[in-house]
């Protein structure tokens, strides 16, 4: 598996995510004006990356199926 270079995009497809949600989840802690101006923005990103993130996934998985 780590000779396929599809399990690394999908790697990092979920780092993606796992980075955007900390950032968001640190902006929310603080508060203050990093979170009103980029709360919704972030909480967007991370949707749209982790939709991705899934599609990416169950493609994966999909191909080393054998189907």
């Amino acid at each position: 598996m780590r000779d396929d270079p599809l399990f690394y995009i999908v790697a990092g497809a979920c780092l993606l995510v796992l980075v955007i949600l900390l950032t968001g989840i640190g902006g929310f802690a603080k508060g203050g004006e990093f979170n009103r101006k980029h709360a919704n923005r972030l909480m967007r990103w991370r949707i749209y990356a982790q939709f991705a993130a899934v599609v990416l996934l169950i493609g994966f998985v999909w191909l080393r199926s054998g189907s």
